[in-house]
């Protein structure tokens, strides 16, 4: 646990691994840098033999997060590494689902569009009752590719399209209503349940949980790695499309957007 980061911290606390993103000014957004880190953090409480499950948060108490760093997200020099970067989504998600150790998302504050799939691709998803979640990527031109597979598994799939298709944002009770959420808790019983699971992760058998989960997660949605793979390839499409450039760029100027369609 002695590695360091540039926008992630690692520490085991009580036989968990806390991993947080550590961008609290930018609402812990997401760019390729927080990713791969995070994937390697990831990693690193995997293979430790101390770590009975890994926490996954954001710094602060306004985001978990808010989602991948739009402002990174103009026009690209160089087409190939933006698209591989874009990669690091699925691949961090793919990491999380191959831990062999549970994994918690301790969400307070706003928790949308990257933000809210990084949540969703936990097996447990913990929020404080003044937490926001959405999918919000239409309202800049865009879809959320990547983030559709944790969406899906983690809520009525009519839910998950509603949520997409219109980019609203649901409080927490809602959320629990929905059921992609775990539990739901005052702010400052937050840390509470948290370990409450931790203890109890603590108390059962490693062996029982790897192999269990892993076979839960094969029931529930066979080779999710071909389903992210097109998911990702879509996404590189959908960046090329003239809303999307708009809707970027609107957001970057802070104006409504003017669709194709509406010029």
């Amino acid at each position: 646990m002695s590695e360091t980061f540039t926008y992630v911290l690692l520490e085991r606390r009580d036989g968990a691994s806390f991993v947080t993103i550590n961008r609290p000014e930018q609402r812990n957004a997401l760019n390729n840098v927080v990713l791969a880190e995070l994937g390697r953090a990831v990693d690193i409480a995997a293979a430790d033999p101390e770590t009975a499950c890994i926490v996954i948060t954001g710094a602060g108490d306004k985001a978990f997060c808010a989602g991948g760093d739009l402002k990174e997200m103009g026009a690209p020099n160089d087409l190939l590494a933006e698209h591989q970067g874009r990669g690091a989504l699925a691949a961090f998600f793919g990491k999380l689902w191959a831990a062999g150790k549970p994994t918690i998302a301790r969400v307070d504050g706003y928790c949308l569009a990257g933000g809210f799939g990084v949540a969703l691709a936990c097996d447990l998803v913990v929020a404080s009752d003044r937490s926001t979640f959405g999918a919000p990527e239409v309202k800049v031109g865009l879809w959320p590719y990547m983030i559709s597979l944790p969406l899906i598994r983690s809520m009525p799939p009519k839910q998950a399209l509603k949520l997409m298709m219109t980019g609203e944002r649901v409080d927490a009770r809602r959320g629990a209503e929905i059921g992609f959420l775990t539990d739901v808790v005052p702010a400052d019983q937050l840390d509470k349940q948290v370990a409450e699971y931790v203890r109890a992760f603590r108390s059962v058998s490693p062996q029982a949980i790897a192999l269990g989960r892993s076979s839960f997660y094969q029931i529930v949605d066979h080779e999710p790695q071909a389903r992210l793979a097109l998911l990702h390839a879509n996404l590189g499409v959908a960046l090329t499309m003239p809303d999307a450039a708009e809707g970027l760029a609107a957001f970057a100027e802070k104006r409504s957007p003017r669709w194709a369609a509406e010029k």
